[in-house]
């Protein structure tokens, strides 16, 4: 869905974007054009401007300091020589991202932007970068990374209260969703009208969807996108997410991505499939020519277990994420433990032929930015294959408990990252020491906080 009509003028660029926007313009003139990046959290920000004052060739500036910010907003004071000059970074539009803004009013374009610095380099905190960094190692090799995520959310009513719970919404049969509902066809009507239009956004965009579940909790959803280029796919996690949120409110509801919403539901994960091709072949480097296991696939599995554990901060990256992994239990494993088609692990190998062996990371929150996420899993499954670490014997039972436990806190999580060395060395040391700024400073912040539960509970008995 990428490739983009020839341009019959270089000053006609309108005719280069797209067949699939080209389709929703209809004959409409363009009105409005979103220059967007994603930050640290993996949501958008960037610049609109009217369609006349966009060039594909033209450069944009915005100032690095939006990556000095926690999700709340609050700036963090970081060991950054001069951290407040507010140097501008460099917004160059890939037009190979280049889709519409369905919700919009007006026809209107959204371009993701790459980010480099005023000397021409990439800038290596840009979490689209980060992901690039990993590919080009895979390359180096002769290898490429295909990828296939599972993106799992809430459908709530519309919370304008941060104090009062989260509630599933009311279906069209005007009753409150009920949870334990997994797979269900009727529940996923219940939300047609929500469904139908992430579907028509989706198309809009040029976007192909896989399938559409229930899934086990009341008023979640799990779309599931089709496999392929790592870095394609992380950018439409990235635009799906805010197509979700839309359609939600399209019809008067809330959609959420946090890791754990809603008390005694389940979670939400980014589940994510992965693999590795031959670039010469296209053969999955996981089997050898008689369709048994490959040494590699065992590396890269043994690369998951030991550096993942390194990386929990950027697969849960909130403390919210650690309700979801250490109080869920099966459908969210707390563990790094691997065997072929057991759901309590936390990498799971699904069934499937020689071309489609691949390993599925279970761990990953939905509440992740996708281009860390992938980033920081293809990373752990090279670090593997590089050194050919032998993966842990196969669990063959449940897995409950462990004692390669994940990090039952971002405080606990953030300890372990800090310390490693050699995947820190793989993301960028630039990088990781800000991440692990930022959310330090996140965490000091919601410890500050007072919840209602203590307030309910401690106020008068304690």
């Amino acid at each position: 869905m990428r490739t983009p009509r020839k341009a019959k003028s270089e000053a006609d660029w309108l005719t280069n974007l797209p067949e699939a926007f080209l389709d929703y313009l209809d004959g409409r003139r363009l009105e409005e054009v979103e220059c967007i990046i994603p930050d640290l959290a993996g949501t958008s920000r960037g610049k609109a401007m009217p369609s006349y004052k966009f060039r594909p060739d033209e450069t944009f500036f915005l100032p690095i300091s939006l990556f000095y910010q926690t999700i709340s907003g609050e700036y963090v004071d970081m060991e950054i020589e001069n951290q407040w000059l507010e140097r501008d970074v460099v917004l160059t539009p890939d037009m190979s991202t280049a889709t519409a803004v369905p919700w919009a009013d007006d026809p209107t374009l959204q371009i993701i932007c790459d980010l480099g610095t005023r000397e021409g380099d990439p800038l290596a905190i840009a979490p689209r970068n980060v992901l690039r960094r990993v590919l080009d190692l895979y390359k180096a090799q002769g290898w490429k990374p295909v990828v296939a995520p599972e993106l799992e959310f809430y459908l709530t009513k519309p919370n304008t209260d941060p104090n009062e719970e989260i509630q599933p919404p009311l279906g069209r049969t005007g009753r409150k969703g009920a949870s334990r509902q997994v797979y269900s066809m009727a529940a996923v009507d219940e939300y047609g009208p929500v469904i139908d239009t992430i579907y028509d956004y989706a198309e809009d965009q040029g976007f192909r969807i896989d399938t559409v579940i229930q899934e086990g909790g009341a008023g979640q959803i799990e779309i599931n996108l089709l496999h392929g280029d790592p870095l394609w796919l992380a950018d439409q996690v990235f635009y799906f997410k805010r197509s979700i949120r839309e359609a939600a409110l399209k019809n008067g509801i809330f959609a959420t991505f946090m890791a754990k919403p809603i008390r005694d539901e389940p979670g939400s994960a980014m589940h994510l499939h992965q693999s590795v091709v031959d670039i010469k072949t296209g053969k999955n480097i996981f089997s050898n020519k008689d369709g048994s296991p490959s040494d590699i696939f065992r590396h890269f599995i043994g690369g998951s277990q030991k550096y993942l554990m390194e990386l929990v901060p950027l697969l849960a990256p909130y403390v919210n994420s650690y309700r979801r992994i250490t109080v869920e239990g099966q459908s969210a494993p707390s563990n790094l433990e691997w065997a072929s088609d057991n759901r309590t692990t936390g990498l799971r190998i699904p069934h499937g032929g020689p071309q489609a062996r691949r390993v599925e990371n279970r761990v990953i929150g939905m509440d992740c930015n996708p281009y860390l996420a992938i980033a920081a899993s293809l990373a752990a499954g090279y670090l593997g294959m590089m050194k050919k670490l032998p993966p842990r014997p196969a669990v063959e039972v449940e897995v409950w408990e462990t004692d390669d436990a994940l990090p039952a806190s971002l405080g606990e999580a953030l300890d372990i990252f800090e310390e490693a060395e050699e995947i820190r060395a793989v993301l960028g040391e630039e990088f990781c020491q800000l991440y692990g700024d930022i959310k330090r400073a996140e965490n000091e912040e919601y410890q500050r906080e007072i919840s209602p539960w203590e307030r309910q509970h401690l106020l008068l008995n304690v």
